[in-house]
């Protein structure tokens, strides 16, 4: 794989509409020296310096653009292989050109999705983590996505993992020496010692795999709007939304199934849910729906009360609030809406009017407050972000509680064994080709 010269467009393909001011063209692998010094029809420059360079088409000789080359001399490079850049302008017709030309060198091919980040982790530049993380940055919607990004591209999961990596093979080794120098004078209480360090393993990877903070940040905060019907809960999804994402209806019951809209707020990506409004029907598809939104609300990570401030709205809530797992008054927030038809004296609750935006400021100011609350819970350990890491996890504390209670010392290193491998499957160190497949397969061409 590694053998081949590759190009791709690393920024935006231009449109017509969007031409942009300048393109850059990456190539990298063994030939990608020979791949300027044929467009320039130049040497190399010295590296890591821009340089201006004419540009030739090699199956003509003509010159389509004057671009700034720079030239990237192995091992230290982005991939680990020789690598170049040129800058081009961003015109269509000019960066069409240079893909062309590049692919009538005959030595090099257009690279594969993920293929440049790929070639990174294959010379040992990045761990498969910190690939994720380029993978996140890439899709960064929210401050906080780019913050958490970052922090997984610079190593910070690498370094627990590996951590924790290193602990049980220390305590692997112990087992180890125990199976294979029976008749060695031992350090006393090695046993205890080994189990003391996997139990402490075990406790620090539960306590990793509760902390929802990664996983939040990358699906986003899940936020149920709940309430009874026509209290307003669709018009504030509207309002929230800036646009108008659900039906708004007189009529009782419009909303039947779980209506989703995603939002920035204040920083923190969100996924707003309105749901049907909660009373006893004898329609059958109302009552799948009142349904749908206790579960939705029991498993959000905050919930949203909206109440009718023009009717017996403290009744509502009260009734509401036995029937709703999950409630957390520290944090969860009740709305009672109208407040522009009636006047509304309860600290407790948010008065507002979906109708003129009166409370609105005083809402998201709730809101924002109670997103960073539920995102900052752990904060300082890096947060686990995918479910492949979390599966893995899940199979190395299965491991580690085998090893605790095995019968013998030969399985319970069998065991300790496995759950070495469990996290080293994580940063990449058991290398599994269909593992690297699924992981890259998701990346765009030209990272």
């Amino acid at each position: 794989m590694t053998d081949a010269t590759i190009y791709a467009l690393g920024t935006p393909t231009p449109t017509r509409a969007h031409p942009g001011a300048l393109a850059v063209v990456r190539v990298s692998g063994p030939r990608a020296g020979d791949a300027v010094e044929q467009l320039t029809r130049r040497p190399l420059p010295e590296p890591r310096r821009l340089v201006l360079r004419a540009l030739h088409d090699p199956s003509t000789g003509e010159v389509f653009d004057k671009a700034l080359v720079v030239w990237f001399a192995a091992p230290n490079t982005e991939t680990g292989e020789p690598m170049a850049e040129l800058h081009l302008h961003g015109g269509r017709a000019v960066v069409g050109a240079a893909m062309d030309a590049l692919a009538h060198l005959g030595f090099c091919r257009l690279a594969e999705p993920g293929e440049f980040t790929r070639r990174a982790f294959e010379h040992g530049k990045l761990d498969l983590t910190e690939a994720e993380g380029i993978a996140d940055l890439v899709a960064a919607e929210t401050a906080a996505q780019r913050r958490q990004a970052l922090q997984q591209m610079e190593g910070a999961l690498h370094r627990l993992y590996e951590q924790w990596r290193s602990k049980g093979v220390r305590a692997l080794a112990h087992l180890e020496a125990a199976i294979d120098f029976p008749d060695e004078d031992l350090p006393e209480g090695l046993a205890d010692e080994v189990r003391v360090a996997i139990a402490g393993l075990r406790d620090e990877i539960a306590i990793h795999l509760a902390d929802r903070r990664g996983e939040r940040l990358r699906d986003g905060l899940s936020i149920a709007i709940i309430g009874p019907p026509n209290a307003g809960k669709s018009s504030l999804l509207n309002l929230l939304a800036r646009r108008e994402a659900a039906i708004v209806s007189e009529t009782a019951g419009t909303t039947r199934d779980v209506i989703e809209v995603h939002l920035d707020l204040g920083g923190w990506p969100v996924v707003l849910a309105d749901t049907a409004g909660l009373r006893e029907s004898g329609d059958a598809v109302e009552q799948e729906g009142v349904r749908r939104a206790r579960a939705r609300a029991a498993a959000a990570d905050l919930r949203v009360l909206v109440l009718d401030a023009s009717g017996d709205w403290r009744s509502d809530m009260h009734a509401i609030l036995r029937s709703t797992e999950g409630w957390n008054p520290e944090r969860d927030i009740a709305v009672a809406n109208k407040a522009d038809l009636v006047a509304i004296d309860d600290p407790l609750v948010v008065a507002l009017s979906t109708r003129d935006g009166t409370g609105l400021p005083r809402l998201l100011a709730r809101l924002e407050q109670a997103a960073s609350a539920a995102m900052e819970e752990g904060a300082g350990a890096p947060p686990l972000t995918r479910a492949r890491h979390r599966e893995a996890l899940l199979d190395c504390q299965a491991s580690l509680a085998r090893a605790l209670h095995a019968p013998e010392v030969a399985l319970a290193a069998e065991d300790l064994r496995l759950a070495v491998r469990a996290i080293g499957r994580i940063t990449g160190t058991v290398r599994l080709d269909e593992l690297l497949d699924v992981i890259f397969r998701d990346f765009c061409i030209g990272k």
